[in-house]
């Protein structure tokens, strides 16, 4: 072959410095030699790089098409697989076919039959009837059961603080309340988001987002959610 090929996967995770360095690597081998680099956010890539690179975009997988590949593994592994399932791993997966694939074989690891609750087991993902039911006891001021729920899906799920903020963010723009208090809740959101990856501890943080839901609740009434039908 006239080139050598060189493929970077999740290239968008590697440090600015380490970038740099890929950067003069790629100048010096430039004439028998391809890079191809593998992200997720390209704004995340250097300048240097992406001048010297074609972009491609792809856009997320239709659910059809992943609905379609999903039941054709299963089927060949010999599992069940349930539409539930498939709704939760399209929505974990973000259109994303490779992590679909890895939550199905994590899924089907433990169990012959592949369902929501397995799904949501092997991604350690908080299910939205949990969201829903968690947001309805903070919402309503029922602070104390809130509280609760919120620590049962943290230790003895082991559901992480990024991952409620992700799954309420979710479940939010669903949600049958009016606009401007979804704004509120998800300007809330975002504020305890950025306060995670600044290091905060999740349990104080996460219950601060109860509190102020509960404050919410009081000025508003809201209708009460309920579970999204598969």
């Amino acid at each position: 072959a006239p080139f050598k090929l060189v493929i970077l996967d999740e290239a968008d995770n590697m440090t600015s410095d380490a970038q740099q360095a890929l950067r003069r690597i790629m100048e010096i081998y430039a004439q028998n030699t391809r890079f191809i680099l593998l992200a997720n956010y390209v704004s995340r890539i250097i300048d240097p790089i992406i001048s010297r690179c074609a972009v491609f975009r792809f856009s997320p997988m239709p659910r059809s098409l992943m609905a379609e590949r999903l039941k054709f593994i299963a089927k060949n592994e010999g599992v069940e697989l349930r539409e539930d399932a498939i709704n939760m791993i399209y929505e974990l997966s973000e259109g994303d076919m490779r992590k679909a694939i890895n939550l199905l074989q994590v899924a089907a690891a433990t169990n012959k039959v592949v369902d929501a609750n397995a799904v949501a087991s092997a991604a350690i993902a908080v299910r939205p009837a949990d969201i829903i039911e968690l947001f309805n006891l903070a919402i309503s001021g029922d602070f104390v059961k809130a509280r609760e729920k919120l620590r049962e899906l943290m230790y003895l799920k082991g559901i992480a603080g990024a991952d409620f903020i992700r799954a309420f963010q979710r479940e939010l723009i669903r949600m049958p309340i009016d606009d401007d208090i979804k704004a509120e809740i998800a300007e809330l959101l975002a504020d305890v988001d950025y306060r995670l990856t600044q290091g905060a501890d999740e349990e104080i943080q996460l219950t601060y987002l109860l509190t102020k839901l509960g404050a919410i609740g009081r000025r508003v009434k809201p209708a009460t959610t309920q579970p999204r039908k598969k």
